[in-house]
């Protein structure tokens, strides 16, 4: 598997572990796509920080770092 692969698998899987951890907490205002971008990851992470507690904000930046790594 190549790294690019790899990277996207990881914002894929910390995007859908933010929406069930967090859905209805921090992440009530947005609704999940089946097949998430970088962008769509990216776009929940202010929530995240918002709305959520400190483990949502550590969340936000695992997947800050996980989309820098796949671009």
């Amino acid at each position: 598997m190549s790294p690019e692969t790899e990277q996207t698998k990881t914002f894929v899987s910390l995007y859908r572990r933010a929406f069930k951890e967090y859905g209805a907490s921090a992440l009530w205002s947005s609704s999940p796509v089946p097949e998430p971008t970088c962008e769509d990851a990216l776009a929940i992470t202010l929530s995240l920080r918002v709305e959520g507690d400190l483990n949502a904000r550590r969340l936000a930046e695992q997947i800050e770092k996980a989309c820098r790594a796949a671009v």
